[in-house]
């Protein structure tokens, strides 16, 4: 396969990619602010559930101090999950403003700085897969182990 320089090609963004790059930052700015509405329900929830298990009868019975610490637990968990899905909405929003303005001023600066943003989200969501992965990994190699010694 032949490797191309898109610097040396002329690569030019025609009309036709110009508007599915400005659809693409509409829907991406739609997205984002949903993931950052998402973001703030988890942040609400990481409080309100925790305090509300103490009323729920198979976890009312259990000894205040195990309670206390597995509620301190979920709401760090919620807290940790609203703080990661944060960056790649924070990621897309800056794409798609950026985007935005880049189309209506053709700001050649606006449009790298989207493309930098859009880059930045998508490797947030790669090295987020890879660590994933291996945490998977890791526990069905831990889970097999424990299925070899059990039996």
């Amino acid at each position: 396969m032949e490797n191309f320089d898109l610097l040396n090609n002329d690569l030019q963004v025609s009309p036709v990619a110009q508007s599915y790059l400005t659809e693409s930052a509409k829907w991406g700015k739609f997205l984002s602010i949903v993931g950052f509405i998402l973001c703030g329900l988890m942040v609400v929830i990481a409080f309100i559930i925790p305090s509300l298990m103490v009323k729920v009868p198979p976890y009312n019975g259990m000894s205040e101090s195990f309670s206390g610490t597995m509620r301190m637990w979920m709401t760090v968990i919620y807290l940790l999950f609203a703080a990661l899905f944060f960056f790649p909405c924070l990621y897309l929003n800056r794409f798609s403003v950026k985007m935005q303005a880049a189309a209506k001023a053709v700001s050649q600066e606006n449009f790298e700085e989207s493309l930098m943003n859009l880059k930045s989200m998508f490797k947030f969501y790669g090295i987020f897969t890879i660590i994933m992965l291996s945490l998977y990994a890791l526990a069905f190699i831990i889970g097999m182990i424990a299925l070899t010694m059990q039996g």
